[in-house]
């Protein structure tokens, strides 16, 4: 156990708990969203698929356990590795100017921030149904229709999904880098995948409330 806690105090281990649980993130992002898009098979398919999910029972609590685990150690590596970063530079530059850093890496903080807040929204809107006006425990389609009614719930999903892709750009490619399974390259071809990634996976998610809205779901 001493060397699990050695391994964890080491900026190296943060850095590493944070890509092994962002890569099990990323995995359950892709698995969501391809759940997601049976909306466009219609109300039935949508709603056989949800009630599945609820009959694993256990399983899905213990699925549920293991991603608000590998959440939590996710943030909690994110937020000490920013603090051992900032404690190594005390005084910020008098002029930053980026040159190889990309919009991606450099949103990943205010990024990481949304999605929280998101995550926490999207539970209760469709989840518990705290923030639904009118939330069903069977009809998972009429869910998604109804609470995807409001431009403003609609915009927040948008922007959210927008740093989720971000997120997933950078995040994608610092976790290959940092298991060390990105080879030396002017244009690694890891790079190229979490790009791909990226831009499937916030497709995938802003689709539905966009087709909600503009009626092509309904």
């Amino acid at each position: 156990m001493s060397w699990l806690l050695k391994f964890w105090d080491s900026t190296v281990g943060k850095k590493v708990v944070m890509a092994v649980t962002g890569i099990l993130l990323v995995g359950f992002v892709i698995a969501h969203m391809l759940g997601n898009l049976q909306m466009f098979l219609g109300a039935d398919a949508m709603n056989k698929y949800a009630a599945f999910l609820k009959s694993t029972g256990e399983l899905l609590w213990v699925a549920r356990a293991g991603l608000f685990v590998a959440a939590v150690l996710h943030i909690i590596s994110a937020v000490q590795l920013t603090m051992i970063n900032r404690a190594a530079r005390p005084t910020a530059y008098a002029k930053r100017e980026p040159q190889v850093s990309t919009f991606a890496s450099r949103t990943m903080r205010v990024g990481g921030i949304i999605l929280a807040a998101f995550i926490i929204y999207h539970i209760g809107h469709f989840t518990v149904g705290s923030f639904h006006p009118a939330f069903s425990h069977t009809g998972v389609y009429g869910n998604v229709i109804i609470g995807f009614q409001s431009p403003w719930v609609v915009a927040f999903y948008v922007l959210a999904m927008a740093s989720l892709g971000l997120h997933l750009f950078h995040g994608a490619w610092a976790g290959f880098r940092t298991l060390g399974l990105q080879k030396q390259s002017p244009t690694p071809l890891q790079r190229s995948l979490a790009l791909g990634v990226a831009l499937l996976v916030w497709a995938g998610f802003t689709v539905i409330p966009v087709a909600v809205l503009l009626g092509i779901l309904n």
